[in-house]
């Protein structure tokens, strides 16, 4: 009935387009792409089939993004000024091998996790990246990726944003929100398997503490596709949402060489500007 692709990255394309071809609705893992010339195809061949196109951006699904974007967007901390999201994990420990191969990964954990940290501060913000300053490490293991990154990110209204990503550092995925009036933090935000704890802080100190948990956003992301499928519902991210997201990343990645900041294309509509 539907294709999930799940493919190393450098594969999507090919997969993506196939079940297109076929008239089936596809799901593909992020990052969609390796560049966004490629998501472009996906997408406008979607869009000339008429099928359904999804991204698997599961942070999205989670009970701690959803929950941090509804306190933002109340102004519980007023209007954002920081967003940090950081993602690392120690890829020595992982079996896919084919992270450090740039043929078949098209990056380091700026293509692996970096795609679902700045995934997640668009969600949460709700606003758009514009420009991108990025900064590698490599190292003997990393092959001819990069080991690590620090992105400075700049939001249409006017955000700063902090992206933090990492094959060698000690897994953790934390977030933070620091606005005019408050600070939003969630210390392992992103984590699917233990219960989150987001901390509302005001002149340093903590005024507010709630628990949720994120052991269902593969179960929610699986069920909304279907509905998708099913004509009952639009899933909330559709293919133009992960080439927004590759265009980021290749931003992020023309800046490693370029040492400048780059500016980031425009796919979905815009959320308006700094004012």
């Amino acid at each position: 009935d539907a294709v999930l692709v799940a493919t190393p990255n450098a594969l999507h394309l090919s997969d993506v387009m196939m079940a297109i071809a076929h008239g089936k609705p596809v799901l593909c893992e992020k990052p969609m792409g390796m560049n966004a010339c490629e998501c472009k195809q996906m997408v406008e061949a979607a869009r000339s089939a008429q099928v359904l196109l999804g991204v698997a951006q599961v942070f999205r699904f989670e009970d701690s993004t959803a929950r941090l974007r509804e306190r933002v967007a109340s102004g519980q901390i007023g209007r954002p000024v920081f967003a940090r999201s950081e993602f690392s994990y120690p890829a020595n420990h992982h079996n896919r091998i084919w992270l450090t191969d740039p043929a078949l990964a098209g990056g380091g954990p700026i293509a692996d996790v970096g795609v679902h940290c700045v995934d997640a501060l668009r969600y949460v913000l709700d606003d758009e990246v514009v420009r991108v300053m990025a900064r590698g490490m490599w190292d003997a293991r990393s092959g001819g990726v990069e080991a690590a990154a620090a992105l400075s990110l700049e939001f249409a209204r006017g955000t700063l944003g902090t992206v933090m990503v990492s094959m060698r550092a000690d897994y953790r995925t934390p977030m933070e929100f620091v606005g005019e009036e408050g600070v939003l933090r969630a210390d392992d935000g992103l984590n699917v398997e233990r219960p989150i704890n987001l901390q509302l802080r005001r002149n340093g100190a903590v005024v507010e503490n709630e628990t949720v948990s994120n052991q269902y956003a593969y179960a929610r992301q699986v069920d909304m596709f279907a509905a998708a499928v099913q004509g009952e519902a639009a899933f909330p991210v559709p293919g133009e949402e992960g080439w927004q997201n590759q265009e980021i990343l290749d931003a992020a990645f023309r800046s490693l060489q370029s040492g400048k900041a780059e500016e980031v294309p425009r796919v979905v509509a815009s959320r308006g500007m700094a004012g």
